[in-house]
Order: structure tokens, then C-alpha cells, then sequence
């Protein structure tokens, strides 16, 4: 199939494939004429980073997944509905919560502060770990499972206070990462981590580039305030450099 053909069959623009193909992340065969050719398992190809990018994985991790050579792309497709099911459960729970709160709005029910925040989750998609362990990052897997090891009372009180230390940081955004504010409540954060898994200030300081490479994080910590996520980058960094041997 030429691009257009394939632009047209699957929704997204021309541009968009010839971005892939710039990029690496899809490159088709090119006739004696130079123009693009999409075989069958091109379009598989596609089929997969579009399940990623649904997903909400960056085009880098997405082509750092489909080009390891250990790829399976039946063991990804299963992995990919299993990932979006709890997408489906998530959106579900949190649509639930939009109606009482609507029903709340108008005085016709009573909501608890705890149901108002019924269905946001700010911890990693369950299966996301499984992806994260088959295909990198298992640093930020070891936290994970220190987290799945604790009693549901016990991840509400990590919960609540890890989203204590985000609202701060938050409240601090606009001053400097570097301030003694700031690097304070950055430090409570590096002891929170801590508490959960082992990490050296070159992996803080790492985890926070993650904040802002890793759309997912970026959505999520930004929940708190616009441009946190790059806040928390620069101020863990600052911390790491700040405090190294």
C-alpha cells in the first residue's frame, strides 16, 4: 500500500508516517521512484505503536520496545489488552465519581471527601510493571512491588502522604528548584522514595528526567499543577548534584 492509501485506511495523516519513517520507528520499503511501500507486516508494525501510543507511550519508548530483539508481538498484543481493560476500569470508576459529584453539585446527594477522590489513581497501571519489567526500567519496578507488598491501609497512608509532598512541591513550582524551599520538600521526597526502594542519587536524579520523558508521569504528577513535573525534574537534579560525595 503507497502512504496515502495507508493515511486513509488507518486515520492518521501522511505526515505522521513520514514522521515515523524519519524517525525509525516505522520504514517502509521505497520503490525505484522513492515512494513508499507498506507491506503487511509494516501495517502490523503500525497496528502495535498505536496500541502504544493509546497506551500513552512515548514514540522513544515505543520504538525502543518494537526494536528489541526479544519483541513478541502475540505476547505484546495479550499484554496490550490486558492494559487497556484496566484503562476501561479506571475511566469506569472515575466516570462513576464524575456522576455522584454532579448528583452532589445539585444537592440531591452527600458525598464523603473520600468518595470525591473515588477513581483517580496515581500510582503505575498494574501491567504497566509487567511491560516496564519485560522491556526495562526495573528500578522503578522494585518500588513497585514494595508498594503491592503493603496492606491496602497501609498504601492509602503512603498514598496520602506522597500526594501531601506533591501539593507542596506544587505550591512551590514557581520559585526556584533550587530555593531552600524547595530542595527541603525535595528531600522529603528522596526519603519517601526510600522508604520503598533503594535509590542512589544518580537514579533521584534519573527518576526525575523519567517525570518528564514519560508522558505518564508528566500527566499525572501535572494533575497537581501545570509544570510540576519539570519542577520536580530540576529540583531533584539540583538535590543530586547538591548532595553528592
Amino acid at each position: 500500500m503507497k502512504v496515502k492509501e495507508v493515511a486513509d485506511l488507518v486515520g492518521i495523516s501522511v505526515r505522521t508516517l513520514h514522521h515515523y519513517d524519519e524517525i525509525g520507528l516505522l520504514s517502509p520499503d521505497t520503490t525505484s521512484s522513492g515512494y513508499r511501500q507498506y507491506s503487511d507486516h509494516d501495517l502490523e508494525t503500525l497496528q502495535q505503536i498505536l496500541f502504544y501510543k493509546e497506551l500513552g507511550f512515548p514514540l522513544k519508548k515505543i520504538k525502543e520496545i518494537i526494536t528489541n530483539p526479544s519483541f513478541d508481538r502475540q505476547e505484546a498484543l495479550e499484554l496490550h489488552r490486558k492494559m487497556l481493560l484496566e484503562k476501561r476500569s479506571r475511566l469506569d470508576n472515575m466516570i462513576a465519581s464524575l456522576d455522584k459529584t454532579i448528583l452532589h453539585a445539585k444537592g440531591e446527594i452527600e458525598m464523603t471527601n473520600r468518595e470525591k477522590f473515588e477513581g483517580f489513581n496515581f500510582s503505575q497501571n498494574p501491567y504497566e510493571k509487567e511491560a516496564r519489567e519485560r522491556w526495562g526500567d526495573k528500578a522503578v519496578d522494585e518500588a513497585n512491588t514494595s508498594i503491592n507488598n503493603m496492606s491496602r491501609a497501609q498504601q492509602e497512608a503512603l498514598q496520602a502522604d506522597m500526594n501531601a509532598i506533591y501539593q507542596q512541591l506544587a505550591d512551590l513550582r514557581h520559585r526556584s528548584p533550587g530555593s531552600s524551599e524547595a530542595q527541603a520538600a525535595i528531600g522529603e521526597w528522596y526519603d519517601m522514595l526510600n522508604q520503598i526502594g533503594t535509590y542512589s542519587l544518580d537514579a533521584f536524579k534519573g527518576l526525575g528526567q523519567m517525570y518528564v520523558d514519560d508522558e505518564r508521569f508528566t500527566q499525572n504528577i501535572d494533575q497537581f499543577g501545570t509544570g510540576l513535573a519539570a519542577f520536580m525534574r530540576d529540583a531533584m537534579a539540583i538535590y543530586a548534584d547538591n548532595n553528592q560525595n
